[in-house]
């Protein structure tokens, strides 16, 4: 008896787990997003649908998840950049985790988008080494900031995310909102991509794609 109750049991849970993870995949169908996460890509190489611009990207295993890393150590001048190849947007819903690794000139990185080529684009980074949150763009290979936020952060991985609707750009970290600009630099639909400056060596993981609401 006290067999059958437990396979009753064990079946009444696995019903209710597939259930929760249909429930899962219809939310995420429903919100639209399209996520990165490297799991079947092998350690070593770059991510399947990525392109290597400028950099040493390359995935491989980390804190127990395969990540997709960027290993260059450049000079200080050098903005180090991937992007995702298959993939074109104009309105986005951004997001990335990330893990500020090394580097001793610069740190962590940030997201890219509405990318034309590695010389123009939008881009939002955090740097641990400076404490700081930064809204730029990059045109013609010139870097322009348009809004700072401090940020003093704790080690480990954290969430940045960016929106953008016509000409308006939000951006967050871990799940708080830091800048509201407006910008008409790059009107039509570009790249996404992940970014880093000089010898910063950081982990990105879990990219995602979405419509703004």
């Amino acid at each position: 008896m006290n067999r059958i109750t437990h396979a009753g049991l064990v079946a009444v849970s696995f019903v209710l787990a597939i259930g929760w993870i249909a429930a899962d995949e219809k939310k995420t169908a429903d919100q639209g997003k399209t996520v990165w996460n490297f799991k079947e890509d092998a350690d070593g190489k770059i991510a399947k649908g990525f392109k290597t611009e400028v950099g040493e990207w390359k995935v491989v295993t980390a804190d127990g998840e395969k990540v997709l890393a960027q290993e260059a150590k450049n000079k200080n001048s050098v903005f180090n950049l991937v992007f995702v190849s298959d993939r074109k947007a104009k309105d986005v819903d951004l997001s990335v985790r990330m893990k500020a690794v090394a580097g001793e000139t610069d740190q962590g990185g940030g997201l890219v988008w509405r990318g034309k080529d590695k010389n123009n684009y939008y881009l939002a980074r955090f740097n641990p080494l400076e404490d700081n949150y930064r809204l730029y763009k990059v045109q013609d290979g010139k870097r322009s900031m348009f809004l700072n936020a401090d940020i003093k952060a704790m080690p480990g991985w954290h969430t940045l995310r960016v929106t953008m609707k016509g000409d308006q750009i939000e951006t967050y970290f871990d799940g708080k909102k830091y800048h509201e600009h407006k910008d008409t630099t790059f009107t039509e639909a570009g790249m996404i991509g992940l970014w880093s400056k000089a010898d910063a060596q950081t982990y990105f993981d879990e990219l995602a794609l979405g419509k703004p609401e």
